[in-house]
């Protein structure tokens, strides 16, 4: 599948990043080939091969999950610049569906 640098300037567009000419010419030349090289590992005969979720016998070296006790909000809200209804309260980062300049 090829990708061109309009798909490439929509992506940065809604990763809020911007790049030169000579940077997006590059970026599309990287992306086109990763995109090939996946679509290349979707040809793999993968027919009988055992489906593997990890390589290393391990076990769970994390401790074990236990609710506890929080911080009380009005305690957390003291450093907060700004809140409404108990909530914090943060500058949109979409608006109507696109990503903000």
């Amino acid at each position: 599948m090829a990708i061109n640098e309009e798909q490439v300037k929509h992506v940065a567009k809604l990763a809020k990043l911007s790049f030169s000419d000579d940077e997006l010419t590059g970026f599309t030349d990287q992306l086109g080939k990763i995109i090939d090289m996946v679509e290349q590992l979707g040809e793999v005969d993968t027919e009988g091969v055992p489906f593997t979720s990890n390589v290393l016998e391990t076990i769970n070296v994390m401790r074990e999950d236990v609710a506890t006790e929080g911080w009380s909000r009005d305690e957390l809200m003291k450093n907060v610049p700004e809140s409404e209804d108990g909530f914090i309260k943060v500058p949109a980062i979409i608006d109507n569906g696109e990503a903000g300049a």
